[in-house]
C-alpha cells in the first residue's frame, strides 16, 4: 500500500530526531517514536513538508510545553498504556514521506499512520504549540534529505 497523505492531527512512527540527539551530532533518531503532525506545506519544488511534534512517555519539565494524550485517543490509536505527552518545544520537518517516516510492519507503507488525534486534542495541541513559537519557546531541528 502506498503512505498516507499527511494532515495535520495525523500520527506517524517516526525516526524523530530530539534536539539534544541532533546537538550531539546524531542525524538519525536513537528510536522510532510516535509523533504527530502540526504542518503540512509545499516545499519550492512542489513535494509535501511535515513538521512533527514527538509523542513521549517523559513527563515534561514545564507542563505548559507539553500536552497529554488522554487514554482512550491513546488505545484509538492502538498506543500503549502508558501516560504520554506531545512535546511543544520542539519539532522535526522533513519532505514527505522520505526516510523518517517508518512503516511498523514489514514495509506496509500505509502502516507509517496510527491515526488522526481528536478534533479537540490537535487543536489544543495546535494553539499551544503556536504560542510556544511567538514565545520563542520552540524549535526546529533541521533533518537531512
Amino acid at each position: 500500500m502506498a503512505f498516507p497523505s499527511p494532515v495535520p492531527g495525523l500520527v506517524i512512527r517516526s525516526s524523530y530526531l530530539r534536539a539534544s540527539e541532533h546537538a550531539r551530532g546524531r542525524e538519525e533518531g536513537i528510536k522510532e517514536r510516535p509523533a504527530g503532525v502540526i504542518l503540512v506545506t509545499t516545499s519550492a519544488a512542489g513535494e509535501p513538508m511535515v513538521t512533527v511534534l514527538p509523542i513521549t512517555c517523559t513527563p515534561p519539565g514545564v507542563s505548559a510545553l507539553a500536552v497529554q494524550i488522554p487514554h482512550p485517543a491513546k488505545r484509538r490509536l492502538g498506543l500503549d498504556d502508558a501516560w504520554s505527552w506531545v512535546v511543544l518545544t520542539e519539532a522535526n520537518r522533513f519532505a514527505w514521506p522520505g526516510p523518517d517516516a517508518r512503516p511498523a510492519s514489514g514495509g506496509d507503507a500505509a502502516s507509517v499512520a496510527y491515526g488522526p488525534l481528536p478534533y479537540a486534542l490537535f487543536e489544543e495541541i495546535r494553539l499551544k504549540f503556536i504560542a510556544a513559537v511567538k514565545a520563542r519557546a520552540a524549535r526546529t531541528v533541521p533533518r537531512t534529505a
